[in-house]
C-alpha cells in the first residue's frame, strides 16, 4: 500500500513544485505597438500611457523565460520583489509601473535573477533594438501585412534572421513584435510556440498619439 501511495504522489509533489527559477532555454522579448494597446484596452482603463503627450510607440511589454515548447511563469521565488522606485523606474520603457510589477511577478521571478537584475537585463534587451524609425513618421492609420513589419525590423537589425522574429495581430490590428534571444541576449531561433505569424493580409496599423 506504502509503495502505491508514493507512486500516486510522486508526480503530484513535481507538479506542484511547479517551474523552478533559472531553469529555461531562452527569452522572449516582447515589444507592445503601444497605438493597439490604447485602443483595444488603455482608452478604456484611461491609462497614462495613451496620452498623446507620453508619445509611446513600440513599449517593452516583458522578458520572458521561454523553454523550447512551452514557459515557465510564477515561478517559487527567494528573491524580493520590487520596490515602487524600481517599477517606477521602468515605465519610460514599459508605459506604465503597474505593467513592470506585473511582468516580474509573472516572469521575472522565472529568470533566476534579483527584480534590479532582471529589469537592468530588460532594459539592456530593449535597448539592443532598433526599433524602425518608419513607424514614428506615420500621420494616419494603414493597413499593411504583418510581413512588412517583420521586413522593416529584419532591416533596421542586420543579423536577425526572419526565424528569430515573429509578428502578432489582435482584433484586426498590428499587435506586437517578439524577438527570440539567448540568455546573453543574441538573437537565436524561435520555438514553434513562439512562432506565431500574423497571417491577415491586411492589419491596421495606427500612428503614434
Amino acid at each position: 500500500m506504502r509503495v502505491f501511495l508514493f507512486i500516486i504522489l510522486l508526480p503530484l509533489a513535481a507538479w506542484a513544485e511547479g517551474d523552478r527559477a533559472g531553469e529555461f532555454d531562452y527569452y522572449v522579448l516582447s515589444l507592445s505597438w503601444s497605438p493597439t494597446w490604447c485602443a483595444l484596452e488603455g482608452d478604456a482603463r484611461n491609462s497614462p500611457q495613451c496620452d498623446a503627450r507620453a508619445d509611446f510607440g513600440w513599449v517593452m511589454h516583458g522578458l520572458w523565460p521561454q523553454y523550447h515548447r512551452g514557459w515557465p511563469d510564477y515561478c517559487p521565488s527567494v528573491e524580493r520583489p520590487p520596490s515602487r522606485a524600481m517599477t517606477r523606474d521602468m515605465a519610460d520603457i514599459m508605459g506604465s509601473s503597474g505593467l513592470a510589477w506585473y511582468q516580474w511577478k509573472k516572469h521575472g521571478v522565472c529568470s533566476g535573477l534579483s527584480a534590479p537584475d532582471y529589469y537592468a537585463l530588460a532594459r539592456e534587451a530593449y535597448e539592443r533594438v532598433n526599433r524602425p524609425e518608419v513607424f514614428r513618421k506615420l500621420q494616419d492609420p494603414v493597413k499593411l501585412p504583418a510581413r512588412v513589419v517583420e521586413e522593416a525590423f529584419l532591416k533596421a537589425n542586420p543579423g536577425w534572421e526572419p526565424d528569430m522574429l515573429t509578428i502578432t495581430c489582435r482584433d484586426g490590428r498590428i499587435e506586437e513584435a517578439r524577438l527570440c534571444l539567448s540568455k546573453d541576449l543574441e538573437p537565436v531561433p524561435c520555438g514553434r510556440d513562439v512562432v506565431n505569424d500574423c497571417s491577415l493580409p491586411s492589419a491596421l496599423f495606427d500612428p503614434i498619439r
